[in-house]
């Protein structure tokens, strides 16, 4: 068995696929009594192994669906998608705060990481807009929130499930936007990218690095779902409905799909730097990389972002993440090169004071 990464490979002594909390319980018991390691999975799309085992792998779409989509939150099975998520509820003109850019991965394997997405400047991750959780633990399974078993709750969100397996989820919702404006900034470099990042009234933002024949370029993406000022130095604009906003990486996915890089190897990397730094570090990793270090496919994103009560989440105050979204292209650079690259942006994030976001592809 693989996963996104398609770096990793490990066949599991056994897949259980639960379709009810008290199934995980059994799984998880039996794990204990075989000595045998216990792992969720959603849709596999960790880089590094993180959701494979040799054990018992738990296939969690099986605990997937909406429910009781009321005025400010909706309970969600863990295996459901974010897209999923989505057709349940804007129906009702409502939307989670802060959506992965990527619909196509679960509602328990993202929260499990904590969950970063465009509005994490605002809103902090996902992690942080969870109103509780059922949850597998300790041979049993029990709920919990910030009032009900908070140091559970706490463990839990970006756990990566070593504290125990999600089960369901009541997520915060909040009224979804009609139209979305995106407005595409141009920066200088890095230092300029997160200047504008910070003084931009935008609702969803991002910055992205893109290869080009003088170095690399920089630009921000600024979306507005209301009717403010489009931001200054905006070079161009696109007006897209919501749901087709939130699923924008969808034609992009297919066709990477139809050009074979989507089955190649990602040897992701995000590490999250502390904002007085991290222009240097960006600007400095960027010097020292080369299109074909990425990958055909590959790319470069910068995302200053708020986090909130996530204990779990090992990230600097005041933090930038920094990802390095690489694919072993045909022609480019070879995945023990890029993993070996991968260590050394680790390396010196660390020296600066960051973190690694743990979902990425790091050897020991």
């Amino acid at each position: 068995m693989r996963d996104f990464g398609g770096i990793v490979e490990r066949a599991p002594a056994r897949v259980v696929r639960p379709t009810v909390a008290d199934e995980v319980v059994e799984a998880l018991r039996e794990a204990r009594a075989r000595r045998l390691e216990a792992v969720p999975r959603g849709c596999g799309h960790s880089t590094f192994g993180q959701s494979l085992t040799s054990g018992i792998c738990l296939d969690m779409r099986g605990l997937a669906g909406v429910e009781d989509v009321a005025s400010g939150h909706a309970v969600a099975g863990a295996g459901t998608t974010w897209r999923e998520v989505l057709a349940a509820t804007l129906p009702h003109g409502l939307a989670p705060p802060v959506l992965t850019d990527f619909l196509d991965v679960t509602v328990g394997g993202t929260l499990s990481a904590a969950g970063v997405g465009g509005a994490s400047h605002r809103h902090g991750t996902q992690a942080d807009h969870v109103l509780g959780l059922d949850v597998v633990t300790g041979g049993r399974a029990v709920a919990c929130s910030p009032r009900v078993r908070p140091a559970l709750f706490d463990a839990v969100r970006g756990g990566l499930g070593r504290h125990g397996v999600i089960t369901s989820v009541t997520l915060r919702l909040v009224p979804a936007p009609e139209r979305v404006l995106t407005c595409t900034i141009p920066c200088r470099d890095a230092a300029d990218l997160l200047r504008v990042q910070g003084e931009v009234a935008a609702d969803d933002i991002a910055g992205q690095a893109k290869p080009s024949p003088d170095g690399w370029r920089y630009e921000v993406k600024a979306a507005l779902y209301g009717d403010g000022p489009v931001p200054p130095g905006t070079a161009e604009t696109e007006e897209l409905p919501f749901l087709a906003f939130a699923d924008r990486m969808r034609p992009d996915v297919e066709e990477l799909v139809a050009l074979g890089e989507w089955a190649r190897p990602h040897p992701w990397v995000m590490v999250f730097l502390p904002r007085d730094r991290a222009a240097d570090v960006i600007e400095a990793t960027l010097k020292e990389t080369a299109p074909h270090d990425v990958g055909l496919s590959g790319v470069v994103l910068i995302k200053a972002l708020r986090v909130g009560h996530v204990p779990m989440l090992a990230a600097p105050p005041d933090p930038v993440l920094f990802s390095v979204l690489k694919t072993a292209s045909n022609g480019c650079a070879p995945v023990p090169e890029m993993l070996a690259a991968n260590r050394a942006l680790l390396d010196r994030a660390r020296a600066v004071g960051g973190a690694g976001y743990r979902v990425g592809a790091v050897p020991h």
